[in-house]
């Protein structure tokens, strides 16, 4: 991308503090890997009433083996007025991101990702927590074996997400892009602009 570009892309990118220009309907959640995409992207939901679909659970089948019917699960969940999910699984992006009109993107530092990662993973294991389609974590071990163990994947891929959200801020000049670079920025979003664009959306739905 030109360097013209990417600075007007930049611009068009909101802080925690800033109002949307509408009510969101269709929201996604970007992030690297154990950043809190599935916490934000539940508490978005609640706090805009409406429904959430993890996307891992459509993807993950047992023995985590990919399921036959992810897309076409997606696709008719992207095909629904409202909804709110993570922006990941490459074939599933393109998709979510046409339909989508609002991107939060949750751009935490590399330190805060990866404690996060691992302490959620190691809980994850030691409590034995069942996961997608009976899923377990596998033994932390294979942390040293596994080139794609979740852990070496966040730390991999934690740079991806600058790139990918900037490709999607300069293809959709109609998305509203959001970042958060911390979790106070989080806190403030969901308790500031999105619960002010449903009040907002309310009130032009119910004039007085």
């Amino acid at each position: 991308m030109p360097l013209a570009s990417r600075s007007q892309a930049a611009e068009r990118v909101l802080t925690a503090q800033d109002p949307l220009p509408s009510a969101p309907q269709r929201i996604l959640v970007a992030g690297t890997a154990g950043s809190g995409k599935t916490t934000l992207a539940g508490r978005i939901a609640a706090t805009m009433c409406i429904p959430y679909t993890e996307i891992d659970a459509l993807y993950h089948g047992p023995n985590w083996t990919p399921r036959d019917s992810f897309m076409l699960e997606v696709a008719a969940f992207a095909a629904q007025p409202t909804w709110v999910t993570e922006w990941q699984y490459g074939k599933a992006r393109p998709l979510l991101l046409r339909r989508a009109d609002l991107l939060v993107w949750l751009d935490l530092p590399r330190v805060v990702v990866m404690r996060r990662v691992v302490a959620r993973t190691a809980q994850r294991r030691l409590n034995r927590t069942v996961l997608w389609n009976g899923n377990l974590e596998p033994p932390m071990s294979t942390l040293f074996t596994d080139r794609d163990h979740i852990v070496r994947w966040a730390w991999r891929t934690h740079h991806q997400n600058a790139e990918r959200v900037g490709a999607a801020v300069a293809s959709r000049e109609d998305l509203s892009v959001v970042r958060l670079r911390c979790q106070r920025h989080v806190d403030q979003r969901v308790a500031g602009p999105l619960f002010d664009s449903r009040n907002r959306s309310g009130d032009s739905e119910h004039p007085r």
